[in-house]
């Protein structure tokens, strides 16, 4: 059974940018030996792109298809001002359908997304389910409390 996905960020200068993940962005993390950071993320999804096929990383004897990392927000703009207090320069800001994003530059040089979805999300879509689930239930016991029968016209709602 899958039960996570583990990201890997090639960088420049590994170490400075581990440090910006714990102390600037504050996730928490486990050491695997010697300093080596693992990150617990945010809750994730995956969007699938097309592409030409050419951005690919060597890993693990295998051509592993390329991939962007995207932090989620929902307030970017506030994020952003966030960031510039702890010296985190950001990109400009670009607006499409899909929603609103910048780049964070990472200590390395490199750089990650960062956006404001206007497009539904994956994220919380179990508890949206359970949470409609619950109010099914709710508006099903009341059918049956009240006889299955609708109310009659006139009649003082308590």
């Amino acid at each position: 059974m899958i039960f996570g996905a583990h990201f890997l960020i090639y960088s420049k200068d590994p170490e400075a940018d581990r440090i910006f993940f714990r102390d600037v962005l504050r996730y928490p993390a486990v050491d695997a030996g010697g300093g080596w950071l693992i990150f617990k993320m945010p809750p994730a999804e995956l969007a699938i792109h097309p592409g030409s096929g050419d951005f690919v990383q060597r890993h693990g004897e295998h051509a592993m298809l390329g991939t962007l990392l995207y932090l989620m927000c929902d307030d970017l703009r506030s994020e952003m001002k966030e960031l510039a207090a702890k010296g985190v320069t950001c990109g400009e800001v670009a607006e499409a359908d899909w929603g609103i994003s910048t780049s964070v530059r990472l200590p390395s040089g490199g750089e990650i997304g960062l956006y404001q979805p206007a497009h539904p999300t994956a994220i919380g879509m179990e508890a949206r389910k359970q949470k409609s689930a619950v109010r099914s239930q709710m508006a099903g016991a009341r059918s049956k409390k009240a006889g299955g029968k609708s109310r009659k016209a006139g009649a003082k709602r308590r």
